[in-house]
């Protein structure tokens, strides 16, 4: 069993260019925990950042944990918040961003094979 008292105790990666701005990223459950299954990410992302608009053959289902922002759906941004779940099937096109002034922080699940940052 792995506990963590704050998620931010899980070593972090930057990503910061022009395909990706602003975001930080952890691992806080993987496959060095023994995990078999699934991947338990949490991204930050900081005002004015995105990740990359993407797609890959993997489903995410995300927790929104921390402040607002928006999620690219169907050639179009939903606003999101925290509390808010989002559920995106394997090969649709999917972005969040953070059009607010605070901190966007959400857990992101993978499944096993899919890169776990």
């Amino acid at each position: 069993m792995k506990v963590l008292n704050h998620y931010s105790e899980a070593p972090s990666k930057q990503f910061d260019g022009e395909v990706v701005k602003g975001v930080t990223g952890r691992v806080v459950v993987g496959q060095a925990d023994g995990a078999a299954n699934f991947c338990m990410r949490i991204f930050t992302v900081e005002p004015g950042g995105f990740t990359p608009r993407h797609s890959h053959d993997w489903e995410h289902e995300i927790l929104i944990h921390q402040g607002s922002g928006q999620v690219f759906k169907d050639g179009d941004w939903s606003d999101v918040s925290s509390g808010s779940v989002i559920f995106i099937p394997g090969n649709e096109e999917h972005q969040l961003r953070n059009n607010s002034d605070q901190e966007f922080v959400f857990a992101c699940l993978i499944p096993k094979g899919a890169p776990e940052l």
